[in-house]
């Protein structure tokens, strides 16, 4: 099982300033209402309904005060809507009540009202305002069909980062509130709603001419923004122009090795952990995506992206210089690039785990599987997945490289024990995580000792499957932070140097587009990096990692969720991980650490040690976790600890030999696939040169011979 390591990439995420203050003090749990969204979705549809009911009955009274403020109400609901509730406005818009029925019957009841309110001669007098009520709804209608439009227009059929496409003429997007009828709705027509209520209470209709006039004015100026950019200067590049430039920018670039990956919203990290070996590669890397969403998800990187939604466009990479592509996932649309004849696979995964169903069929697709040692080769002949042994190639985990080796035991006042738990998994299997389990009572131990500062780095999934989980999590938070709490000590003053290593790092890191940016504006914004950035990035970052572990007070506990620090920076720092069978452990024997795993399997000790190769060299916990103190001793005082050795040989075994490093042995490896590649290339061309061509075959026998020369 994979664990998410969000850290291993070119380049950390960004990181704001209240992140980064919000992270030194102690975390909260949600408060009562946002850990209840069903009863604050149906408080939130209560006050709106009741707020429609409580106009409806004020326009047929009538009531001038109830009218207003019942026509606040709803307004301010809808702004709560829009800000807080986007999931609440999609099952209105399934019930035929979203925005526009809303704001349509809001505007009529007040209408409604006006007559009630006035006399009998008044009725003749609302008639204009009825009417430019009705032309504001059609200029509403006509602005969403003109931004339907815009949208297609700036809809490319290819979305780069990290690449010069000026040349398709890329502009800035239109103002997000012309692009979102929901709020446009609310926004233009909040003139005429307000000067409709001021006029209930006024009496006075002038206050409503000018309302729906202002809204009328509004309308017609974002329409006429739109539709300017229809215009064919203002429009980028359209679709074959773009393919045009897409096929050039291949033939100049000339990329030799790329990453491809397709995949959802949560499954980046699995993209990211590969950035920085394959920035470090030898030749023109790129990488392919497939969902446009993908292309902000992936983290800052100088590698040029390219995203190909379509299978057509995709296509067009068999007759570029592309020769090899890894793959760090298996998804539904792997399958269509491996249709490429020119292009030659391997699947590198983004994590190794010991279990067999780590080794999915799917993997014997590729032209080679790539694994870390010799017990993933041999993980794949025990799973029988039809992946012959002559296929798979150790490269070990270039990932891994920079985690810095053990030095010996804490020298400090205080050991720091990473507690770093996988999440449940979708199979059930209550040995998947220790959160369920053991998670408290494992917490409990370590805090009992004085001398133990605790790293609590959950599985961004946690709970995602099963409750218990996520509800033993928020427990053990809450106990490190009461820990925190009882210990008491010295502070240090707010590190300046911090605040500014952290402007530094969301400067270099953070793109600086929009909010409202569209995928053409980011693509502008987005182009070429600067040279030497991915440098000064990993100086920031190394000088960030180091100015925020000394920021902390010493011996404080810690909860890691964030991006900064990264998994990696959290094994530099301890010197003693327990975790769950996942490839955490594995990742972790880079260090030759102490390590421990926690059993929650319902297996004795040695069917899970049998069962689980990487637990040979860990101390094995059990549920109770008596064993936490005498872990704790032979950390403690090196010659307690028996399981030095094993561990130097399970690392060995699981990630292969130190040298050449695991970098040079990935560059290896692509470089002899990408010489297969062109060896195939080759033969393909000798062989299709040797075919008959029908039409040249056709084309001699229709010329006539020529007549012989006179000797």
């Amino acid at each position: 099982m994979s664990r998410d390591n969000p850290g291993v990439t070119a380049v950390p995420l960004p990181l704001s300033r209240r992140r980064f203050a919000a992270r030194t003090r102690p975390h909260r749990l949600p408060s009562r209402l946002s850990g209840h969204p069903a009863v604050t979705r149906v408080l939130v549809t209560a006050v709106l309904v009741g707020a429609f009911a409580a106009q409806a009955a004020a326009a047929l009274l009538p009531l001038a005060p109830l009218l207003l403020a019942a026509t606040a109400v709803s307004l301010a609901v809808e702004a709560v809507l829009h800000r807080r509730q986007p999931g609440l406005l999609s099952l209105f818009a399934k019930a035929h009540a979203d925005v526009t029925v809303r704001h349509v019957v809001r505007d009529l009841l007040l209408v409604v009202g006006l007559l009630r309110l006035g006399e009998e001669d008044g009725e003749p007098g609302l008639a204009p305002l009825v009417a430019g009520l009705l032309a504001f709804y059609a200029l509403h209608s006509a602005i969403q069909a003109v931004s339907v439009l815009v949208h297609r227009t700036r809809t490319l059929p290819v979305v780069t980062r990290n690449i010069d496409a000026s040349a398709l003429r890329l502009s800035p997007a239109p103002a997000g509130l012309l692009r979102r009828p929901g709020h446009r709705l609310l926004v233009f027509g909040l003139p005429a709603t307000a000067g409709l209520a001021v006029a209930s209470v006024t009496d006075e209709t002038r206050w409503a001419a000018a309302g729906v006039a202002l809204s009328l004015l509004l309308s017609l100026t974002g329409l006429v923004v739109l539709a300017l950019r229809l215009l064919p200067g203002r429009r980028p590049a359209g679709e074959q122009e773009v393919l045009e430039w897409f096929d050039a920018w291949l033939a100049d670039y000339r990329p030799t090795v790329g990453l491809y990956f397709s995949g959802g919203a949560s499954s980046a990290y699995q993209a990211n952990m590969w950035l920085e070996p394959l920035a470090k590669l030898g030749g023109r890397p790129v990488i392919i995506l497939r969902e446009r969403f993908m292309v902000s998800r992936i983290a800052p990187t100088d590698v040029p992206i390219v995203c190909l939604p379509k299978v057509a466009t995709l296509m067009r990479l068999e007759h570029s210089t592309l020769e090899v592509l890894i793959h760090p996932s298996n998804s539904g649309k792997t399958s269509q690039v491996l249709r490429i004849p020119t292009i030659k696979h391997a699947f590198v995964n983004h994590g190794e785990s010991d279990k067999l169903s780590s080794c999915n069929p799917y993997a014997k697709a590729y032209d080679e599987v790539w694994v870390a040692g010799p017990a993933a080769r041999e993980r794949y002949a025990l799973a029988e997945v039809g992946v012959e042994d002559k296929d798979v190639v150790e490269i070990g985990r270039p990932q891994l490289d920079a985690v810095r080796p053990y030095a010996g035991p804490p020298t400090g006042a205080y050991t720091t024990v990473l507690y770093a738990p996988t999440w449940e998994g979708w199979d059930g299997n209550p040995g998947n995580t220790s959160v369920i389990e053991a998670g408290e009572n494992l917490v409990r131990a370590l805090l009992a000792d004085p001398g133990v500062r605790l790293l609590y780095k959950p599985h961004p999934l946690t709970g995602s499957v099963d409750p218990r989980a996520g509800a033993a999590d928020r427990r053990i938070r809450e106990l490190v932070q009461e820990a925190n709490r009882e210990r008491s000590g010295p502070r240090p003053a707010p590190s300046a140097e911090l605040a500014r290593l952290t402007a530094e790092l969301d400067r270099l890191t953070e793109a600086g587009f929009r909010e409202s940016a569209d995928q053409v504006e980011r693509m502008l914004v987005q182009s070429a990096p600067e040279p030497g950035r991915a440098q000064a990035v990993a100086r920031a970052t190394a000088a960030w990692e180091e100015a925020y572990w000394a920021s902390l007070p010493e011996g404080e506990h810690q909860i890691v969720t964030d991006a900064r620090p990264a998994l990696y920076a959290c094994f530099d720092i301890s010197d003693l991980l327990i975790s769950d069978v996942s490839s955490v452990v594995s990742d972790f024997l880079a260090s030759g650490k102490p390590y421990a795993v926690a059993n929650t399997s319902g297996l004795s000790e040695e069917e899970f040690r049998t069962t689980f190769p990487t637990v040979v060299a860990a101390t094995v916990l059990t549920p109770d976790a008596a064993g936490v103190p005498a872990l704790l001793e032979s950390v403690r005082h090196p010659e307690k600890d028996a399981l030095a050795e094993a561990r130097a040989e399970l690392k060995l075994r699981l990630l292969g030999p130190a040298e050449p490093s695991s970098q040079e042995r990935f560059g290896a490896a692509v470089d002899a696939l990408c010489a297969a590649a062109e060896e195939h290339r080759a033969r393909m061309t000798r062989r299709l040169a040797a075919v008959p061509s029908p039409r040249r075959e056709a084309s001699t026998a229709l010329t006539p011979p020529q007549p012989s020369r006179p000797v």
